[in-house]
């Protein structure tokens, strides 16, 4: 049992204290809008971000920040990933030096091309750092419904605390040394997931999406093991899982403002839209950034930059990855082979 804060009460900040708390853990769930942890303290509901669910009593929600960190042992921030510098600064006074914190959001930080791990070392050095990631939509998990997560670190011991920590008959959870991979595939496959929904809008089939996602985690893995990421990581969970799982699935809000382009909407109008953050947005220009940085090719990041960055059309640009030049599909395997004649 650990005395567990989660900063940020959408969906899976509310999810993962839920889960939390079914674990005996005593929970404080912090969200910056008073009205809104008003509202969910009188309903014990967070009606806006995860409807129908009902918060155990023994979640105190509140937007104090020194009451919700002050004396945690885990920290699991939970926010959009540009925030999380802005809110790990304004709880850094608060947090214990041996706290541990535990990631949750699926990013890059724009301006920086950091992934969160490094953030997260700027603003709180000493703290141990985890990143819990996977296939996992936030309605299934508070429903009780069966799921696996990953929990990366690079203390075996620090990760296994985080894996004790929320393993239930419901939750599963197995641990990594790869962070940065995990980060990564947890990030890029938002992408991926925007394209599948443009792929679902312009009324594609299954062939269609069945080639954009195998592609797309060609992509990722190629960047993630340009920036030191093990190659299998993206063969597990937190690769080929957690893309399989948003570029399928209506809980996805990138698939679902995907989709609203594919039909013909703007992008910026599409965001609007959904009315949460859809974290590819950011996550493709970081993308195409890094891409180029690290000399990585990566055609479909660079077609959705394009049209997301550049105004560009959605079948033109779906023409020029199908019309790219010929190439082998395992490039490397097939350059290093004798081919029969």
């Amino acid at each position: 049992m650990s005395i567990c804060c989660v900063l940020g009460s959408g969906s899976w900040g509310t999810a993962l204290a839920i889960a939390l708390s079914k674990n005996n853990n005593p929970v404080k769930l912090w969200g910056r809008n008073k009205e809104q942890i008003n509202a969910i303290n009188l309903k014990r509901e967070n009606t806006k971000y995860l409807p129908n669910i009902t918060l155990p009593d023994d979640i105190k929600v509140t937007n104090n920040v020194s009451e919700a960190a002050g004396d945690a042992e885990v920290i699991i921030v939970s926010t959009a990933s540009q925030s999380v510098r802005q809110v790990l600064n304004s709880v850094r006074d608060y947090v214990k030096k041996d706290s541990i914190i535990v990631n949750t959001a699926k990013g890059i930080e724009k301006d920086t091309l950091l992934p969160i791990s490094q953030v997260v070392e700027e603003v709180l050095p000493d703290n141990p750092y985890v990143v819990l990631s996977g296939p996992s939509h936030a309605e299934e998990v508070s429903n009780g419904l069966p799921t696996t997560l990953v929990a990366a670190s690079h203390s075996q011991k620090t990760a296994e605390i985080i894996q004790d920590l929320f393993m239930s008959p419901s939750l599963r959870v197995y641990t990594n040394p790869d962070v940065i991979g995990v980060e990564l595939g947890g990030a890029l496959k938002n992408i991926i997931a925007l394209g599948a929904g443009i792929s679902d809008g312009l009324g594609y089939g299954d062939n269609a999406k069945a080639a954009l996602m195998t592609r797309g985690i060609v992509e990722i893995s190629r960047l993630g093991t340009k920036m030191g990421a093990y190659e299998s990581t993206f063969s597990g969970l937190t690769g080929i899982g957690d893309l399989i799982v948003t570029c399928t699935s209506m809980h996805s809000r990138n698939r679902r403002c995907g989709i609203l382009i594919g039909q013909g909407m703007k992008p910026e109008d599409a965001v609007k839209e959904i009315g949460m953050v859809v974290e590819g947005m950011y996550a493709t220009d970081a993308a195409y950034r890094l891409s180029k940085k690290y000399d990585v090719e990566m055609p479909i990041t660079e077609e959705l930059y394009h049209l997301f960055d550049l105004g560009g059309d959605v079948r033109t640009s779906v023409e020029k990855l199908m019309t790219r030049q010929k190439k082998h599909e395992i490039e490397q395997t097939a350059e290093n082979i004798e081919w029969h004649v």
